[in-house]
């Protein structure tokens, strides 16, 4: 996908765009997860944000993704893949210099980048034509918004403004460390500051640098004046700069069946039809005149149906509480694939998105101890939508206020998406057994201690003087055993299955009424159809590959301090986990490794009955 810059005129308030040569590329998938809509990318040595979906070019009809329950969830029509244009197209992806401030390295001026006089095409200072360097630093806050780090400010500190006086910064290096303190700025009115005690929390409020609401993304005259969020001091090529907030949805019958594929790039037109209702001899009429049905086994019936069931979806209200909302393992997408995937599917057409069949063993081949079922995900389909994005903190897989920011000035009626078509494994747990022993007192301590730490993290981000105590955490000691038992067969069928541990994902099904797992590949090449996933949940290699799993979380190279730990993790929560046993990629998991605590599997050396899967309770 092709990076094309869009520079700004000075003192204009309207763009125009010097040049359709792309200055970069990125891989599709890249712009859900890592160089985003707001988000920072380095070419070469320069600088850039990626524009907003404003300027995105209309999508064509191959670049249209559809999953409808996704779609009704976001309140979107439709999602776009990001554009993946040969360089002379003219097409891609916009992206604006960013930050504005650069520095020379040889007269070490430090101001915009348009006062330098670089040469067009060029990264050059126009008075010693040496490159240019764009500012190591930026401020940003919770709500999004970036603007460039106010070196002015910093250097005067409140001091005031002088009538007369010449001002201009200089960057310079002491060189005699590498802390902060070595970084010094410089002004012609005889000031200077190093940047040490930049990047304190509070430091910015104590110069009285408030947010300005910049949105360089969205260009200018974007900014949100008013923001009270205090801004942070970041590194330029800090992850903190951008946190994609993204939604994902497996397709699901029947919307994942051929009749509705069919359906998807004609709906729209029926759909106002239905709404403005048209008799259905009128509609009927319609359908079979614009082609839909040439090459098919569908009626004009079966898709006036279709329109009509999707209707219903999208009379469907949302969720009204903000914990289903924000908790995903149990809102209501969730729900409806748990359903799915236990039940499995009976007849699949070819070239259809889900198909889910229980395993070919013997009735007479054992589960491991503890799973109820074990299906074999054949065929799907997930469709991952960049919803929004943060800054500072990443978002937190439990929050309910994620202060995302906005992808556009205007609603597009569209997000962008890809899809990944792969195979996997469901597992069930035995619900009446995961009742029994969630109730019993060493896996609720062990639960609560890392909820308690997860509701001190979630109040150290709560703002605009909310109060505290209506914040709640989703942990129990299910969802710790159910994201911690799919750490660990990663880990396993990494080993057994010949994937690599970035192309397996996990998805979990948890809440009163559920406790599943589903363990897919995650990538869209062809390591994601080889087979390898799907074969693990038949029972034979189920039960073998849970055996040695468990075996390996029952010790690990940093015990005893691993399983003894009272504390691990950002904010602390995360207990008996670590690199060397549990850990995974963060492409893999679903809540930033997060959340585990390998006790709660295989038990302690002091109370091995903590484990839910341990040898003591199978024996009972």
């Amino acid at each position: 996908m092709a990076l094309r810059n869009r520079r700004t005129g000075a003192g204009r308030n309207t763009e125009r765009e010097e040049t359709k040569k792309p200055v970069g590329g990125v891989r599709r998938a890249q712009v859900i997860t890592t160089y985003g809509v707001g988000g920072l990318v380095a070419i070469e040595d320069q600088s850039y944000i990626v524009s907003g979906l404003d300027g995105w070019r209309r999508a064509r009809p191959s670049e249209v993704v559809y999953e409808p329950r996704l779609q009704h969830w976001l309140g979107v029509a439709k999602f776009h893949l990001p554009p993946a244009d040969e360089p002379s197209s003219g097409y891609g992806i916009k992206i604006r210099l960013f930050p504005e401030i650069y520095s020379c390295s040889e007269c070490k001026q430090l101001q915009e980048f348009r006062k330098f006089g670089s040469p067009a095409g060029k990264n050059l200072c126009g008075a010693c034509e040496k490159p240019l360097v764009p500012s190591r630093f930026v401020i940003a806050c919770e709500n999004g918004h970036i603007d460039d780090f106010p070196y002015f400010d910093w250097v005067h500190k409140k001091t005031e403004f002088i009538e007369g006086v010449k001002h201009g910064l200089s960057l310079h290096s002491t060189g005699r460390t590498a802390s902060l303190r070595s970084v010094v700025v410089k002004c012609l009115c005889g000031k200077s500051a190093s940047l040490e005690g930049a990047f304190g929390g509070r430091a910015m409020e104590a110069l009285g640098i408030k947010c300005r609401g910049r949105r360089p993304w969205l260009g200018r005259g974007s900014e949100q004046p008013g923001c009270t969020a205090i801004p942070r001091t970041l590194q330029r090529g800090s992850s903190a700069t951008w946190f994609p907030i993204n939604r994902t949805a497996l397709s699901i019958p029947p919307w994942s069946e051929t009749l509705q594929q069919r359906l998807n790039p004609r709906y729209g037109e029926f759909r106002v039809l239905v709404e403005h209702g048209a008799p259905d001899d009128m509609i009927l009429k319609v359908i079979e005149q614009t082609g839909i049905l040439e090459d098919s086994r569908f009626t004009a019936e079966d898709i006036l149906e279709a329109v009509r069931r999707r209707k219903e979806l999208e009379a469907r209200s949302l969720p009204d509480s903000d914990e289903s909302a924000g908790f995903e393992p149990a809102n209501d997408l969730r729900r409806e694939e748990y359903a799915k995937l236990y039940d499995g599917t009976v007849h699949v057409d070819r070239g259809e998105d889900f198909e889910c069949v229980p395993p070919a063993s013997a009735p007479s081949a054992a589960l491991p101890y503890g799973v109820e079922k074990s299906m074999l995900v054949k065929r799907l389909r997930e469709v991952r939508a960049l919803h929004s994005f943060t800054r500072v903190h990443a978002p937190d897989p439990a929050a309910t206020d994620l202060r995302g920011a906005a992808l556009s000035l205007e609603k597009v009626g569209w997000l962008p998406a890809i899809e990944i078509s792969g195979e996997g494994v469901f597992l069930a747990i035995d619900q009446e057994r995961l009742r029994e022993w969630e109730t019993r007192p060493g896996p609720v301590s062990r639960a609560e201690r890392i909820r308690r730490h997860h509701i001190a993290h979630l109040r150290g981000q709560v703002h605009d003087g909310k109060p505290t105590d209506d914040v709640k955490s989703p942990v129990t000691p299910r969802y710790v055993l159910l994201h911690t038992l799919a750490h660990i067969l990663i880990n396993e069928w990494t080993l057994e299955a010949g994937y690599p541990a970035a192309a397996l994902r996990e998805r979990l099904y948890v809440a009163n009424d559920m406790a599943g797992v589903l363990i897919y590949t995650a990538t869209s090449d062809s390591e994601g159809s080889l087979g390898g996933v799907v074969a693990q949940g038949e029972h034979k290699r189920l039960y073998d590959s849970f055996e040695s799993a468990l075996a390996r979380a029952g010790w690990c190279s940093q015990d005893p301090p691993c399983i003894e730990s009272e504390a691990r993790g950002t904010g602390s929560l995360n207990l008996a986990a670590c690199h060397a046993c549990v850990l995974l990629a963060e492409t893999s998991c679903e809540a930033q490794n997060l959340f585990l605590d390998r006790a709660l599997i295989v038990g302690t050396p002091e109370d091995p009955s903590i484990g839910f899967f341990s040898t003591a309770n199978a024996l009972r």
